[in-house]
């Protein structure tokens, strides 16, 4: 008969299973940010590292079978090894990709030694609680009940705490190095309270100094990592670091060389301030005129286009839409001197949310409804699933809800020359929505050829040209804007399906193009 001295060390052990499933969840979750946030936050990518995880899982499990004889020993060994590896996981794959710069390899091994190490844990555990019992059917099927339920509660944990707590208060790396330690001090706990009777003398020692020796590792990675972060990340930079902060959404970096300042997002250059008066004079002038008085910015959190659209003596309200607050606070100080403090009039309205779903709650009357004369999607080009829906005919069709009567649209839509089909298929998609379009393109030294289309909800193809309410310009001459609308037989318009959220073809041709292009 069951101990009420057993019953708790059992709860204990349990306890400590939650901890350690929860820690093993952390370390997946951070390899499918890091896939993402170094550049193959894609299907593919993400697809082998849930498969892998996975399969991973199952081979560990039966990988665990050698050393069920000796459950106690080699279930503190694995959760030295895993809150190790896990805890160090982050950094090293960051530094993996700023030297090498490619992650994909790594990130997929990385999740297959984790997941195995995961997958060896149930059977050893297993064993563990089923030590001193009758093993009849009826009662391993209640012990494997209690070890399914903690792992599963474990991962539930890991899974809440990982986006609303780790990753928004102390970043990726660190975010893993705590998991680490957690993970390391639960099996330290199980060496110290749980498993003493099991090993012996020797064992014991040999346990406990290696998860000592695990934890104080993690404690120097801890109290180093913005040293090594700081390292690894200028080194994917020419230019020197004046700014990096890690958001909820994504990772910010300002550089500046000289009098070139230089924003990026993700490791994407969103502009130089050596040239982004031609890109940001051509999104903004062809879309406005002495009648324009409201405009809508989907995205363009840097404050530039804000900033020429208040050049406009008729512009009496900007509604400024950014998904990510940390953007609009760095363009608020950091960008301020480029921006000249657009978004500090008090003709613009910042909004914080996804441009997506803040369409769709104007088109379903969730919140009062809005029309304007002037819209504006300057996005980031969609190279993974989630940025295809901002490409999508359904995103183009929800922003005809908020055009007023006449509004022109212009959506950045990439290279044609680098991505000719993504951006060919961007014109297709806006007219599948129901708008009118022009295609144009200008060239900007930073980025190469670059191309908008500008649309309308109206049966005639809107005219790219510069409005005599416009005032002084740099580049966006009427000249410019007749010559942007003439394409080369190199990239000559092509007509193609239109890019959907079921169907988000846009994204492999945003791939292809990089893959042709060599980079």
């Amino acid at each position: 008969m069951e101990t009420a001295t057993s019953r708790r060390w059992r709860a204990l052990l349990l306890g400590s299973v939650a901890a350690c499933a929860a820690c093993g969840l952390v370390y997946e979750l951070a390899l499918l940010a890091l896939s993402a946030s170094l550049g193959r936050g894609d299907v593919v990518a993400n697809s082998l590292i849930v498969a892998g995880y996975v399969a991973a899982l199952g081979f560990g499990a039966v990988a665990a079978k050698p050393f069920v004889r000796r459950a106690a020993m080699s279930f503190l060994g694995i959760e030295c090894v895993l809150g190790l590896l896990g805890g160090v996981s982050a950094t090293a794959l960051y530094w993996v990709f700023s030297v090498t710069g490619e992650s994909l390899g790594a990130l997929v091994a990385a999740t297959f030694v984790i997941g195995t190490l995961v997958g060896a844990e149930v059977p050893l555990l297993m064993t563990l609680l089923q030590t001193g019992r009758i093993a009849s059917a009826e009662n391993t099927g209640r012990v494997l009940a209690n070890l399914n339920a903690a792992d599963y509660f474990g991962a539930l944990v890991g899974g809440l705490i990982w986006p609303f707590v780790l990753l928004p208060t102390v970043g990726m790396l660190k975010a893993t190095a705590i998991a680490g330690l957690i993970n390391v001090t639960a099996a330290l706990i199980i060496a110290a309270l749980l498993l003493r009777k099991m090993l012996s003398r020797r064992a014991r020692f040999a346990s406990v100094g290696a998860l000592l020796a695990a934890l104080i590792a993690l404690v120097a990675l801890l109290a180093g990592i913005r040293d090594i972060e700081a390292t690894a990340r200028q080194s994917l930079y020419a230019q020197p670091i004046v700014f990096a902060k890690h958001s909820k959404y994504q990772d910010i970096v300002v550089t500046r060389f000289g009098e070139d300042r230089r924003l990026y997002l993700d490791g994407g250059l969103q502009y130089s301030s050596r040239d982004e008066y031609r890109y940001t004079e051509s999104l903004v002038y062809p879309a406005v005129g002495k009648d324009t008085k409201s405009a809508l910015i989907l995205g363009g959190g840097d404050g530039l286009a804000a900033r020429e659209l208040l050049r406009m003596p008729n512009i009496e309200r900007i509604v400024q839409v950014e998904l990510d607050p940390e953007v609009i606070e760095v363009a608020r100080t950091v960008l301020r001197e480029d921006n000249r403090g657009s978004l500090e009039d008090p003709r613009v309205e910042k909004v914080t949310a996804d441009a997506f779903a803040w369409l769709h709650d104007q088109a379903r009357g969730k919140v009062p409804a809005q029309k304007f004369d002037a819209i504006y999607a300057d996005l980031p080009d969609p190279d993974n699933a989630v940025l295809a829906k901002l490409y999508s005919q359904e995103f183009y069709g929800l922003i005809r809800t908020v055009a007023a009567p006449g509004a022109k649209l212009v959506v950045q839509s990439g290279s044609p020359f680098s991505t000719p089909q993504a951006y060919w298929r961007t014109d297709s998609t806006i007219r599948a929505a129901g708008w009118s379009t022009t295609p144009y393109h200008v060239h900007v030294p930073t980025f190469g050829d670059w191309g908008f289309v500008l649309a309308q909800a109206a049966p005639e193809s809107p005219s790219v040209t510069l409005d005599d309410a416009a005032p002084p310009l740099k580049f966006f001459t009427p000249e410019v804007a007749r010559a942007a609308t003439v394409f080369g037989a190199d990239n000559s318009p092509q007509q193609l399906e239109p890019s959907t959220l079921a169907h988000p073809q846009i994204v492999e041709d945003i791939r292809r193009g990089w893959r042709q292009a060599g980079e």
